[in-house]
């Protein structure tokens, strides 16, 4: 092959009867996806006759322990407790560390009350307190607390479900409470206002 400086700028001339080289015949009729797996599949038969470890998959290595007490300046490709978290998750560790389970607990009862029992007793019923273990529950009209105290079971069982065993263990249910006459620190003992005109 001769080379021409004059009209292709250096190249070197290529007999036109010359095809460029591809791949052999019997790869040919592979796509391209099955040819890379076969590369990769030569690749790693190559390797492990070579003695290396390999075809593991995405397996991160275990991560390294440090002597002592010191700490590790860099995070590593592994999972690592510095590594971003979810926020849930992130507070139940803290709750738990703090020892405020129980009380988040106790909290979610009220959070998640429309959740739990379900739309229709949370429109006509919601919780008012919580003192160890028994939970106040007001209903709208007498009619409400009648039918919630026939299925105080099934809703006990709910918030078990819910919150956790132990949260929530008996239910007080209230109706409406009518108008009171005690008013101001000093009253007199008695049945209260009535009529006695007559």
């Amino acid at each position: 092959m001769e080379s021409d400086d004059g009209d292709n700028g250096g190249d070197v001339d290529r007999p036109d009867d010359v095809e460029p080289l591809g791949p052999p015949p019997e790869l040919a009729g592979l796509k391209a996806m099955d040819l890379v797996r076969r590369t990769l599949e030569e690749a790693r038969g190559a390797a492990r006759g070579q003695g290396k470890n390999v075809g593991r998959g995405r397996h991160s290595p275990a991560p390294r322990r440090v002597a002592g007490n010191s700490r590790r300046r860099w995070s590593g490709p592994g999972p690592d407790g510095r590594d971003p978290q979810l926020f849930g998750a992130a507070t139940s560790d803290l709750a738990r560390s703090r020892g405020w389970n129980g009380k988040v607990a106790e909290g979610s009862v009220f959070g998640r009350w429309r959740s739990v029992v379900g739309e229709q007793i949370a429109a006509h019923a919601e919780p008012t307190s919580l003192n160890e273990g028994v939970l106040t529950v007001s209903a709208e009209s007498t009619a409400w607390a009648t039918q919630l105290r026939m299925v105080q079971a099934q809703l006990l069982a709910k918030i078990a479900a819910a919150v956790g065993d132990g949260v929530v263990t008996s239910l007080k249910i209230t109706g409406p409470v009518g108008p009171t006459w005690k008013k101001g620190p000093r009253r007199v003992p008695g049945r209260g206002p009535r009529d006695t005109y007559g």
